[in-house]
């Protein structure tokens, strides 16, 4: 029986009307297509000691350690080794001796005008942008330099009676403790945005000094206590920020980042690893001072469980966030930074041969055996970061030889600066100023 041409339209009206419409634009399409989430988990002064992950003995981090286990630890990763330097790079994906910012002294040394942080970079593939935590020893506040959202004590920490909110000072209501508070902003935050692709530049205000009493402190905690109470309360917020996202059902498409900024203030023997005490600490340029501890987790991209052993360094950060994004670097900028994002992914990528450590005109550079200093001292790694073997200069072992000349090449390239924006050897450095309380 023939069908009546009329009779076809009618049927394919009908199942047009019937079948899911097809995406017609990217807020149309698949929610697996929208770009990932990226949080940036900031620990301050937390070293390769304090937590239990990374084999710190004396304190333990169940949660951070549950989480590292979600994702691959990266156990080679440098900062710089004080606060401002190692936020300044990595925000700007840019080493001291470019950006002048080399100690805590020179933070008006950065201005938007001539550097570009990485919320500005993001903004541009579609990204929304929130800064909750310490903003210290950098020039202005987050706004300035591109954050859409911002929270942050206005000393830089978190005991006086002010703190900053979307760039106004605002009264701290009686009662509140600082960490929750960014905790709050932070879910807020989330909440706010779930639908669109956010980056969360998150630095945790523990577990800098002055060590206070956290709400879980008993009344009668001494000093030790109170700093082990800071690091439990570290973990605690890194746990309620994962149950937040898990909550808003965003986990699966949100890139996590935990690293410290330096290492600890502390002295090594108060924060063994693996029973052995680390060389050196925050402020020095040893292992101690700027090997930190580092992992990433992605679920479904990075590989759970895993441990990689390939340099990354801070720049490093703004490189990779802005693959992931898929946006372009901005042009006509000397960027350090390289992206890892293919060993976030498990694969091999192109690792880095070296990395660069500064901090106010002393400086070195280092492979994965060999560490090189601008004074000229070389380092055997091979026990690192326990002990770094210095190598006589009259050694006649072709390996160290060969070593020096390599390094000696990107120190060449990489010309330490002074706080007052010198390279080193280039003038009198001025006497130092009184130190802060991140030194």
């Amino acid at each position: 029986m023939k069908t009546h041409p009329f009779t076809n339209t009618i049927r394919f009206l009908l199942l047009a009307l019937l079948l899911p419409a097809w995406p017609t634009s990217a807020a149309d399409a698949p929610q697996a297509a929208r770009k990932p989430n990226i949080i940036f988990i900031l620990a301050d002064d937390v070293g390769l000691g304090e937590t239990s992950y990374t084999g710190g003995d004396k304190f333990k981090t169940p949660n951070i350690d549950a989480l590292a286990k979600t994702g691959t630890i990266f156990d080679t990763c440098y900062a710089m080794p004080l606060c401002g330097p190692s936020r300044c790079a990595l925000l700007t994906g840019r080493y001291p001796f470019r950006t002048g910012l080399t100690t805590n002294h020179s933070a008006k040394a950065i201005e938007p005008g001539k550097e570009i942080m990485i919320p500005t970079v993001l903004k541009k593939a579609g990204y929304v942008t929130a800064a909750a935590g310490k903003w210290g020893q950098m020039n202005l506040g987050p706004a300035e330099w591109g954050f859409d959202e911002s929270v942050s004590a206005r000393n830089g920490q978190y005991h006086g009676d002010s703190y900053v909110l979307n760039g106004k000072n605002t009264p701290m209501p009686k009662g509140s403790y600082m960490p929750d508070m960014m905790h709050e902003f932070v879910a807020d935050f989330m909440t706010r945005h779930k639908d669109q692709p956010f980056f969360i530049y998150y630095p945790l205000i523990h577990i800098h000094i002055p060590i206070l009493p956290t709400p879980d402190s008993k009344p009668d905690a001494d000093k030790d206590q109170l700093y082990a109470d800071n690091i439990a309360y570290m973990d605690k917020l890194v746990a309620k920020l994962m149950t937040e996202l898990d909550r808003l059902k965003l986990r699966d498409n949100t890139l996590v980042v935990f690293a410290g900024d330096n290492g600890s203030i502390r002295s090594p023997g108060y924060t063994p690893v693996k029973g052995r005490q680390l060389s050196g600490h925050k402020a020095s340029l040893s292992e101690g001072g700027s090997r930190v501890p580092m992992f990433v987790t992605w679920p479904g991209t990075t590989p759970a469980g895993a441990i990689n052993h390939d340099l990354v360094d801070f720049t490093d950060f703004f490189t990779t966030f802005a693959e992931i994004a898929g946006a372009p670097l901005p042009p006509g900028v000397a960027i350090d930074g390289r992206s890892f994002l293919p060993q976030i992914k498990g694969e091999k990528g192109k690792p880095r041969e070296w990395v660069y450590v500064e901090l106010d005109g002393k400086s070195y550079a280092c492979d994965a055996r060999w560490k090189l200093t601008n004074t000229g001292e070389l380092l055997d790694l091979k026990d690192a970061p326990f002990i770094e073997k210095p190598v006589p200069a009259d050694t006649t072992d072709p390996e160290p030889i060969a070593a020096r000349k390599r390094l000696q090449a990107v120190l060449a390239e990489h010309p330490a600066a002074t706080g007052d924006g010198t390279t080193r050897g280039g003038g009198k450095r001025k006497p130092k100023a009184k130190p802060s309380d991140d030194e």
